[in-house]
Protein backbone atom coordinates (compact mmCIF):
# COMPACT_ATOMS: atom_id res chain seq x y z
CA UNK A 1 0.00 0.00 0.00
CA UNK A 2 1.43 3.35 -0.75
CA UNK A 3 1.05 6.05 1.78
CA UNK A 4 2.10 8.75 0.12
CA UNK A 5 1.46 9.47 -3.63
CA UNK A 6 2.92 12.66 -5.87
CA UNK A 7 2.05 12.76 -9.21
CA UNK A 8 3.43 15.50 -11.85
CA UNK A 9 3.72 18.50 -9.68
CA UNK A 10 4.57 21.85 -10.70
CA UNK A 11 5.35 24.90 -8.54
CA UNK A 12 6.99 28.25 -9.76
CA UNK A 13 8.06 31.05 -7.62
CA UNK A 14 8.81 34.48 -9.02
CA UNK A 15 5.62 35.00 -11.17
CA UNK A 16 7.25 31.70 -13.04
CA UNK A 17 10.48 32.57 -13.33
CA UNK A 18 12.12 29.58 -11.10
CA UNK A 19 10.34 26.14 -11.85
CA UNK A 20 10.77 24.40 -8.44
CA UNK A 21 8.95 21.65 -9.12
CA UNK A 22 8.91 20.51 -12.81
CA UNK A 23 5.96 17.38 -13.08
CA UNK A 24 7.66 15.82 -10.33
CA UNK A 25 6.05 12.44 -9.34
CA UNK A 26 7.23 9.62 -6.11
CA UNK A 27 5.09 7.98 -3.93
CA UNK A 28 6.53 5.88 -0.73
CA UNK A 29 5.38 2.35 -0.10
CA UNK A 30 3.87 2.45 3.77
CA UNK A 31 5.92 1.24 6.65
CA UNK A 32 9.22 2.51 4.69
CA UNK A 33 11.93 5.54 3.88
CA UNK A 34 12.03 7.45 1.28
CA UNK A 35 15.12 9.73 0.71
CA UNK A 36 14.65 12.28 -1.31
CA UNK A 37 18.29 13.15 -2.31
CA UNK A 38 19.90 16.24 -4.03
CA UNK A 39 21.30 19.36 -3.58
CA UNK A 40 20.34 22.90 -2.27
CA UNK A 41 17.50 24.03 -4.99
CA UNK A 42 16.10 20.74 -6.84
CA UNK A 43 13.24 20.87 -4.76
CA UNK A 44 13.15 19.07 -1.94
CA UNK A 45 11.42 21.35 0.47
CA UNK A 46 9.17 22.27 -1.73
CA UNK A 47 7.79 18.40 -2.22
CA UNK A 48 7.67 18.41 1.58
CA UNK A 49 5.86 21.34 2.04
CA UNK A 50 3.07 20.52 -0.81
CA UNK A 51 2.39 16.71 0.75
CA UNK A 52 2.97 18.62 4.28
CA UNK A 53 -0.36 20.62 3.31
CA UNK A 54 1.86 24.17 3.72
CA UNK A 55 1.83 24.81 -0.11
CA UNK A 56 -0.52 24.23 -3.17
CA UNK A 57 1.08 23.11 -6.48
CA UNK A 58 0.20 25.17 -9.20
CA UNK A 59 -0.57 22.20 -10.67
CA UNK A 60 -0.44 17.54 -10.23
CA UNK A 61 -1.52 16.33 -7.25
CA UNK A 62 -1.15 14.45 -4.21
CA UNK A 63 -2.52 12.19 -1.44
CA UNK A 64 -0.66 11.19 2.22
CA UNK A 65 -2.50 8.03 3.31
CA UNK A 66 -4.83 7.95 0.83
CA UNK A 67 -6.16 11.49 1.51
CA UNK A 68 -6.11 14.52 -0.72
CA UNK A 69 -3.53 17.02 0.39
CA UNK A 70 -5.22 19.80 -1.42
CA UNK A 71 -8.75 18.74 -0.61
CA UNK A 72 -8.84 18.00 2.68
CA UNK A 73 -5.47 19.60 4.58
CA UNK A 74 -6.85 19.56 7.75
CA UNK A 75 -7.34 15.22 7.57
CA UNK A 76 -3.93 14.97 6.54
CA UNK A 77 -2.43 16.97 9.59
CA UNK A 78 -3.70 14.60 11.84
CA UNK A 79 -2.02 11.75 10.09
CA UNK A 80 1.34 13.05 9.58
CA UNK A 81 4.49 14.77 11.54
CA UNK A 82 6.66 17.60 9.89
CA UNK A 83 10.38 18.51 10.71
CA UNK A 84 11.86 20.96 8.74
CA UNK A 85 15.08 22.13 8.37
CA UNK A 86 14.78 24.51 11.24
CA UNK A 87 13.88 23.78 14.19
CA UNK A 88 10.22 25.57 14.46
CA UNK A 89 10.43 25.77 18.64
CA UNK A 90 9.78 28.96 20.76
CA UNK A 91 13.26 30.18 22.32
CA UNK A 92 12.09 32.08 24.86
CA UNK A 93 9.58 28.74 26.09
CA UNK A 94 11.40 25.70 28.09
CA UNK A 95 11.26 22.09 25.87
CA UNK A 96 8.74 21.26 28.47
CA UNK A 97 6.61 24.15 27.57
CA UNK A 98 7.37 23.70 23.86
CA UNK A 99 5.61 20.09 24.15
CA UNK A 100 2.96 21.30 25.94
CA UNK A 101 2.12 24.13 23.85
CA UNK A 102 1.98 21.35 20.52
CA UNK A 103 -0.46 19.22 22.64
CA UNK A 104 -2.54 21.32 23.31
CA UNK A 105 -2.37 22.97 20.16
CA UNK A 106 -3.50 19.71 18.73
CA UNK A 107 -6.21 19.28 21.01
CA UNK A 108 -5.10 16.17 23.19
CA UNK A 109 -5.95 18.28 26.24
CA UNK A 110 -3.95 19.04 29.14
CA UNK A 111 -3.30 15.77 31.15
CA UNK A 112 -2.65 14.30 28.12
CA UNK A 113 -0.05 17.08 26.82
CA UNK A 114 1.53 16.64 29.90
CA UNK A 115 1.86 13.16 29.83
CA UNK A 116 2.88 13.02 25.77
CA UNK A 117 5.51 15.91 26.64
CA UNK A 118 7.02 13.44 29.57
CA UNK A 119 7.03 10.83 27.03
CA UNK A 120 8.71 12.17 24.68
CA UNK A 121 11.27 14.28 26.55
CA UNK A 122 12.35 10.80 28.22
CA UNK A 123 12.68 9.26 24.68
CA UNK A 124 14.61 11.78 23.10
CA UNK A 125 17.08 12.34 26.15
CA UNK A 126 15.69 15.39 26.91
CA UNK A 127 14.31 15.13 30.58
CA UNK A 128 17.84 16.58 32.67
CA UNK A 129 17.48 20.02 30.57
CA UNK A 130 13.08 20.12 29.70
CA UNK A 131 12.63 22.72 32.34
CA UNK A 132 15.65 25.07 30.78
CA UNK A 133 14.86 27.24 28.00
CA UNK A 134 15.36 26.51 24.35
CA UNK A 135 17.97 29.44 24.06
CA UNK A 136 20.59 27.56 26.35
CA UNK A 137 19.87 24.39 23.95
CA UNK A 138 23.05 23.28 21.69
CA UNK A 139 22.25 22.67 18.05
CA UNK A 140 21.68 18.85 18.50
CA UNK A 141 19.24 19.32 21.38
CA UNK A 142 17.15 21.52 19.15
CA UNK A 143 16.92 19.34 16.11
CA UNK A 144 16.16 16.29 18.91
CA UNK A 145 13.01 18.63 20.56
CA UNK A 146 11.44 19.79 17.09
CA UNK A 147 11.35 15.83 16.17
CA UNK A 148 9.86 14.97 19.24
CA UNK A 149 7.60 18.00 18.64
CA UNK A 150 6.59 16.47 15.16
CA UNK A 151 5.93 13.16 17.25
CA UNK A 152 3.29 14.71 19.57
CA UNK A 153 0.11 13.33 17.44
CA UNK A 154 1.87 9.98 16.80
CA UNK A 155 2.12 10.14 13.33
CA UNK A 156 1.23 7.61 10.55
CA UNK A 157 3.49 9.02 8.23
CA UNK A 158 6.76 11.11 9.16
CA UNK A 159 8.13 14.20 6.89
CA UNK A 160 11.95 15.39 7.63
CA UNK A 161 13.42 17.95 5.40
CA UNK A 162 17.09 17.65 6.00
CA UNK A 163 16.76 16.83 10.06
CA UNK A 164 20.54 16.40 10.50
CA UNK A 165 21.83 20.07 8.64
CA UNK A 166 24.33 21.78 10.87
CA UNK A 167 24.43 18.87 13.22
CA UNK A 168 28.29 17.50 14.07
CA UNK A 169 28.97 13.92 13.26
CA UNK A 170 27.93 12.76 16.82
CA UNK A 171 24.88 14.92 16.36
CA UNK A 172 24.17 13.49 13.36
CA UNK A 173 24.49 9.65 14.57
CA UNK A 174 22.18 9.75 17.67
CA UNK A 175 19.49 11.60 14.96
CA UNK A 176 19.88 8.81 12.99
CA UNK A 177 19.08 6.23 15.57
CA UNK A 178 16.22 8.09 16.75
CA UNK A 179 14.99 7.61 12.67
CA UNK A 180 15.51 4.09 12.68
CA UNK A 181 13.68 3.51 15.76
CA UNK A 182 10.68 5.32 14.28
CA UNK A 183 10.53 3.43 11.26
CA UNK A 184 10.73 -0.16 13.05
CA UNK A 185 7.35 1.09 14.60
CA UNK A 186 5.84 1.17 11.51
CA UNK A 187 6.10 4.90 10.44
CA UNK A 188 6.56 5.56 7.14
CA UNK A 189 9.25 8.62 6.55
CA UNK A 190 9.95 10.59 3.62
CA UNK A 191 13.54 11.88 4.32
CA UNK A 192 14.98 14.72 2.21
CA UNK A 193 18.70 15.21 2.66
CA UNK A 194 22.00 16.52 1.06
CA UNK A 195 24.12 14.10 3.13
CA UNK A 196 25.22 11.42 0.84
CA UNK A 197 25.94 8.82 3.45
CA UNK A 198 22.62 9.26 5.68
CA UNK A 199 20.70 8.45 2.41
CA UNK A 200 22.59 5.31 2.24
CA UNK A 201 22.02 4.79 5.70
CA UNK A 202 18.56 5.50 6.25
CA UNK A 203 16.66 4.61 3.28
CA UNK A 204 15.05 1.37 1.73
CA UNK A 205 14.88 3.39 -1.65
CA UNK A 206 16.24 6.59 -2.51
CA UNK A 207 14.65 9.24 -5.52
CA UNK A 208 17.43 11.39 -6.85
CA UNK A 209 16.12 15.22 -7.88
CA UNK A 210 18.01 17.54 -9.73
CA UNK A 211 15.88 20.59 -11.25
CA UNK A 212 12.84 19.76 -9.75
CA UNK A 213 12.27 16.17 -11.70
CA UNK A 214 13.50 12.96 -10.38
CA UNK A 215 16.23 11.63 -12.33
CA UNK A 216 16.80 8.32 -10.77
CA UNK A 217 15.09 5.86 -8.38
CA UNK A 218 16.59 2.75 -6.31
CA UNK A 219 17.79 0.80 -3.67
CA UNK A 220 21.06 2.44 -3.01
CA UNK A 221 23.31 -0.19 -4.50
CA UNK A 222 20.88 -0.48 -7.83
CA UNK A 223 21.81 3.35 -8.06
CA UNK A 224 25.61 2.36 -7.51
CA UNK A 225 25.30 -0.38 -10.12
CA UNK A 226 23.81 2.18 -12.77
CA UNK A 227 27.59 3.99 -12.49
CA UNK A 228 29.64 0.60 -12.80
CA UNK A 229 30.91 -2.07 -11.18
CA UNK A 230 33.96 -1.87 -8.76
CA UNK A 231 37.13 -0.89 -8.99
CA UNK A 232 40.46 -2.05 -8.54
CA UNK A 233 43.11 0.13 -6.83
CA UNK A 234 46.69 -0.34 -5.93
CA UNK A 235 48.84 2.27 -5.12
CA UNK A 236 52.17 1.39 -5.50
CA UNK A 237 56.50 2.59 -5.62
CA UNK A 238 56.99 5.40 -8.54
CA UNK A 239 59.20 2.98 -10.21
CA UNK A 240 56.66 0.51 -10.96
CA UNK A 241 54.07 2.27 -12.15
CA UNK A 242 54.12 1.76 -15.49
CA UNK A 243 55.04 -2.17 -15.16
CA UNK A 244 51.75 -2.30 -12.50
CA UNK A 245 49.46 -0.40 -15.33
CA UNK A 246 50.48 -2.86 -17.42
CA UNK A 247 49.29 -5.40 -15.14
CA UNK A 248 46.22 -4.34 -13.70
CA UNK A 249 45.04 -3.47 -17.65
CA UNK A 250 45.70 -7.32 -18.41
CA UNK A 251 43.31 -8.34 -15.54
CA UNK A 252 40.57 -6.07 -15.59
CA UNK A 253 40.29 -5.82 -19.76
CA UNK A 254 40.23 -2.12 -19.35
CA UNK A 255 42.04 1.40 -19.78
CA UNK A 256 43.54 1.97 -16.25
CA UNK A 257 43.13 5.36 -14.52
CA UNK A 258 46.49 6.77 -12.57
CA UNK A 259 46.16 9.11 -9.83
CA UNK A 260 49.97 10.15 -8.39
CA UNK A 261 50.52 6.38 -7.63
CA UNK A 262 46.96 4.77 -7.28
CA UNK A 263 46.43 3.45 -10.38
CA UNK A 264 42.35 1.85 -11.02
CA UNK A 265 40.42 0.00 -13.47
CA UNK A 266 37.22 -1.36 -13.54
CA UNK A 267 36.57 -5.27 -12.75
CA UNK A 268 33.58 -7.86 -13.05
CA UNK A 269 35.02 -10.33 -11.30
CA UNK A 270 35.73 -9.04 -7.53
CA UNK A 271 37.91 -10.57 -5.41
CA UNK A 272 38.91 -13.46 -8.16
CA UNK A 273 40.41 -9.84 -9.62
CA UNK A 274 41.92 -8.73 -6.50
CA UNK A 275 43.68 -12.34 -5.97
CA UNK A 276 44.51 -12.41 -9.73
CA UNK A 277 46.39 -9.07 -9.05
CA UNK A 278 48.28 -9.78 -6.10
CA UNK A 279 49.74 -12.99 -7.88
CA UNK A 280 51.03 -11.04 -11.19
CA UNK A 281 52.24 -8.01 -8.58
CA UNK A 282 54.19 -11.00 -6.34
CA UNK A 283 55.42 -12.70 -9.52
CA UNK A 284 56.73 -9.09 -11.18
CA UNK A 285 58.14 -8.82 -7.56
CA UNK A 286 56.10 -5.62 -6.83
CA UNK A 287 55.04 -4.83 -3.37
CA UNK A 288 52.22 -2.53 -3.69
CA UNK A 289 52.08 0.14 -0.82
CA UNK A 290 47.74 -0.35 -0.93
CA UNK A 291 45.24 -2.78 -2.83
CA UNK A 292 41.62 -3.09 -2.53
CA UNK A 293 38.27 -3.35 -4.48
CA UNK A 294 36.03 -0.15 -3.89
CA UNK A 295 32.39 -0.20 -4.69
CA UNK A 296 30.86 3.13 -6.26
CA UNK A 297 29.65 5.80 -3.51
CA UNK A 298 26.27 7.69 -4.21
CA UNK A 299 28.73 10.64 -4.12
CA UNK A 300 29.72 9.07 -7.82
CA UNK A 301 26.10 8.44 -8.51
CA UNK A 302 25.16 11.61 -8.10
CA UNK A 303 27.85 12.92 -9.88
CA UNK A 304 27.71 10.62 -12.79
CA UNK A 305 23.35 11.42 -12.64
CA UNK A 306 23.73 15.18 -12.40
CA UNK A 307 27.13 16.38 -13.71
CA UNK A 308 27.77 17.89 -10.20
CA UNK A 309 27.98 17.10 -6.66
CA UNK A 310 25.03 17.16 -4.24
CA UNK A 311 26.27 20.60 -2.03
CA UNK A 312 26.10 22.58 -5.74
CA UNK A 313 23.20 24.72 -6.70
CA UNK A 314 21.56 27.41 -5.53
CA UNK A 315 19.01 27.60 -2.86
CA UNK A 316 15.19 27.07 -3.28
CA UNK A 317 12.90 30.15 -2.10
CA UNK A 318 12.56 29.89 1.79
CA UNK A 319 9.49 30.58 3.96
CA UNK A 320 8.16 29.37 6.89
CA UNK A 321 9.20 25.91 8.13
CA UNK A 322 6.60 25.59 10.72
CA UNK A 323 4.46 22.57 11.17
CA UNK A 324 1.17 22.80 9.73
CA UNK A 325 -1.25 22.70 13.12
CA UNK A 326 -5.26 22.24 13.42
Amino acid sequence: MKSIIAQNLVKTYRNGEVKALDDLSLDVEEGTVLSVLGPNGAGKTTTVRILATLLKPDSGSATVSGIDVIKHPDKVRELIGLSGQYAAVDETLTGWDNLVMFGRLYHLGKVASIKRAEDLLERFSLTDSARRPIKTYSGGMRRRLDLAASLIVQPKVLFLDEPTTGLDPRGRQEMWEVIQELVKGGVTLLLTTQYLEEADQLADEIAVIDHGKVIARGTSDALKRQVGGERLEITVENADIARAQDIIARISGSATHTDVRTISAPVTTGSIALMDALRALDEAKIHPLDIGLKRPSLDDVFLSLTGHVAEESEAEPVKDKRRGKK
